[in-house]
């Protein structure tokens, strides 16, 4: 039975564009911090995870490409990644590649450090992505906006492997916002995970 389609079934748009613009100018980098401020605030503030289970544009885009484009094997999500080590260690892991981001992001700030005008794919590569940077700012700024634009770029091919390989929205199992977010309600409201 199809349901109506709600403007909120339409939010994969907003992060595929989010990856598109910061292709071209890594500055709307700094839009990704919705993504990281509004689950939080809907935990804080609803009973669920409501955010993961109905806004979460990136979710929408891997069943779309999975599901809907059939570019996912389908394949059953192994054990080990839903399992709470493997959650809170990633997030434990992702947690400290952000706040290296922020250090680097304070080196520059404080002109210990020199602008990298360059996206770490997997907290490894470096990829040169200086015709992204059309627009000068104060270089803290364009630092955080290449560290945040990788945070988000290595998290999206993370997901877009694990979709491939098992079934479309695996990412959602161990998303660090979906591990913080549950951690808020399991606090707040007492449910077990």
């Amino acid at each position: 039975m199809n349901r109506q389609k709600r403007w909120y079934d339409y939010l994969w748009v907003a992060s595929l564009l989010y990856l598109i613009l910061g292709f071209f100018n890594i500055l709307f980098a700094w839009l990704g911090l919705l993504c990281f401020a509004i689950p939080l605030i809907m935990a804080a503030a609803g009973k669920d995870k409501g955010y993961c289970n109905r806004y979460c544009g990136r979710g929408q885009l891997f069943a779309l490409l999975g599901g809907k484009w059939k570019l996912s094997r389908g394949l059953p999500i192994p054990h080990w990644l839903k399992s709470k080590w493997f959650r809170y260690g990633f997030l434990t892991f992702f947690m400290a590649m952000f706040l290296n981001m922020l250090y680097v992001t304070w080196l520059v700030f404080a002109g210990a450090g020199e602008l990298r005008q360059a996206v770490t794919l997997l907290w490894t590569f470096k990829l040169p992505w200086h015709w992204a940077y059309p627009v000068q700012v104060t270089p803290w700024i364009a630092q955080f906006a290449f560290g945040f634009y990788s945070v988000m770029f290595t998290s999206t091919v993370l997901g877009l492997v694990t979709m491939f390989l098992f079934r479309p929205r695996t990412w959602c199992v161990y998303c660090p916002m979906g591990t913080v977010t549950q951690m808020i309600c399991t606090v707040k409201h007492g449910r077990k995970e």
